[in-house]
């Protein structure tokens, strides 16, 4: 794997703190927020001091920035992983089922993690705003590359706007995320996503 340049010329050593700094962050900024995580909690529960945290992260801004490039990443490291192959609406179910079935194991608590942070940073921090902008737009063309290939087959009809269809799964997602994390229940997140799903199978064309 290839060193990112904040990791780069780091001792092992000093390469294991970070990542454990960056870890605990993730965790604490997903369960409590962002901005009710203190630098104080992320190094207590780190177990590390105050020097080895600001030698790494000079300030929350740099500790906040660095855990939405992570949680980013493994979000459409998964997204790639699942939908990379996509090529039938028996796919989109399967995608939706994975999704619904990994929030269930927490209730629908916490929601999306990179949909959480967004709320949270969209209107405090520009440069967050851009890298999660830029996240959900690869997320969302992972989707639309899949009706693309859909389309192609002759499977989808010719008039269905892949990128549209791929917006609107991505805000019934999301919004799905919303309210079972409200509701603390992921029943209304299979309904918003599937009702996504009727719309995309709209456009579905029947063989003879």
């Amino acid at each position: 794997m290839t060193q990112s340049p904040k990791t780069r010329g780091l001792t092992a050593r000093g390469a294991a703190t970070r990542a454990r700094i960056l870890d605990a962050a993730a965790h604490l900024m997903y369960v409590r927020g962002v901005n009710a995580t203190t630098l104080d909690d992320v190094r207590e529960s780190s177990g590390t001091s105050k020097s080895q945290l600001y030698q790494h992260f000079p300030d929350k801004t740099a500790l906040v920035r660095a855990v939405v490039q992570l949680r980013a990443k493994q979000i459409l490291d998964r997204e790639q992983a699942a939908l990379k192959n996509l090529r039938s609406i028996q796919g989109l179910e399967r995608w939706r089922d994975a999704l619904v079935k990994n929030n269930g194991l927490q209730h629908g608590a916490y929601g999306c993690a990179l949909g959480s942070m967004a709320s949270e940073l969209s209107d405090q921090d520009e440069e967050s705003r851009v890298t999660l902008a830029t996240y959900f737009a690869a997320w969302e063309k992972l989707i639309a590359d899949g009706l693309r290939r859909m389309r192609a087959a002759g499977d989808l009809a010719a008039a269905a706007d892949a990128d549209k269809l791929a917006t609107g799964l991505m805000a019934a997602l999301q919004g799905g995320y919303l309210l079972a994390e409200a509701a603390h229940d992921i029943t209304p997140m299979r309904i918003s996503i599937d009702m996504a799903l009727d719309h995309i199978r709209s456009f579905l064309v029947e063989r003879g």
